[in-house]
């Protein structure tokens, strides 16, 4: 954004994005072990960085994954 100065001058300002938390698609809750960067950002960390090394790590959560695993393995279905 452009800002224009009292003197004729004029300069730059940056607006600094603000990035909310992951959150889990079943129950909402924000995912933990992942960082709040924004997607420039999140692009230089390594791959064991941007999310859990679980299965699902990174778009469940842990009660949510636990659930899933009690569903499979008792044979209901999903």
């Amino acid at each position: 954004m452009t800002i224009r100065l009292p003197g004729g001058r004029t300069t730059i300002h940056y607006k600094h994005e603000t990035v909310s938390a992951p959150h889990c698609p079943r129950c909402g809750r924000t995912l933990q072990g992942i960082p709040r960067l924004t997607p420039s950002k999140l692009s230089g960390l390594s791959a064991s960085q941007k999310r859990l090394e679980r299965m699902y790590g990174g778009h469940l959560c842990h009660i949510c994954l636990r659930e899933l695993l009690k569903r499979a393995a008792r044979g209901a279905p999903t």
